[in-house]
């Protein structure tokens, strides 16, 4: 099998929703979701397994996983075992924001000129906010990176804009999201900017104490 012929596997476990999408990018996209709530962790592997079906891991040419922000345990186990599988695959891994991956997947419902302004709940009555905008040629541009505010706050730096702006709230089953991804994460495959096991750590947003 050639390299173009190999399969991208994305994970999604920031909440207790879980999503794995794995494609080809030649027609062949599987994706599901599940809510696992607690059991996530000592379910996902099984899924996995089920979902590679008929590939199998060395069919592989990338993984793309959900990085944070989200909650400190399904972030850390999805981050974990994309980097055990990439590292063992020797192939790359693209950590993408959750909040990144929200505006893709929102994107083709508003003006893509338009900044996209992500807000999703987080602890103690913050916000995790980000704003992208995406080029002509669809590329993610961030403008804010990933960061955790107050709603106040939040709502003087969007006061603050001077371009127009779409807020995108992020819908309750996160993992839906899966898909966006990989699109993400071949946006960087086709640019060549790879990034491999090492280099991938969660990013929680907010102390997980």
């Amino acid at each position: 099998m050639s390299s173009s012929d190999k399969y991208a596997l994305a994970l999604h476990t920031t909440t207790p929703y879980l999503g794995i999408a794995i494609d080809n990018r030649l027609g062949d996209c599987r994706e599901q979701t599940w809510n696992l709530g607690r059991d996530l962790s000592s379910h996902l592997h099984l899924y996995l397994q089920e979902m590679l079906q008929p590939q199998t891991w060395q069919d592989l040419k990338y993984v793309a996983v959900a990085r944070g922000p989200g909650g400190f345990t399904g972030t850390r186990v999805g981050v974990a075992t994309a980097r055990t599988i990439a590292q063992q695959l020797d192939i790359p891994l693209f950590g993408i924001s959750t909040l990144a991956a929200i505006a893709f997947a929102a994107v083709k419902n508003y003006n893509s000129n338009k900044l996209l302004a992500v807000q999703m709940p987080a602890r103690q009555g913050q916000l995790f906010v980000a704003i992208y905008q995406f080029d002509s040629s669809h590329t993610l541009q961030v403008r804010l990176a990933d960061t955790t505010m107050t709603l106040e706050n939040w709502q003087a730096t969007l006061a603050s804009l001077t371009e127009p702006y779409q807020t995108i709230e992020a819908p309750e089953n996160l993992a839906t999201t899966v898909t966006a991804l990989i699109e993400l994460a071949e946006q960087q495959w086709q640019q060549q900017k790879f990034s491999y096991w090492s280099e991938v750590i969660p990013f929680y947003g907010q102390s997980p104490v």
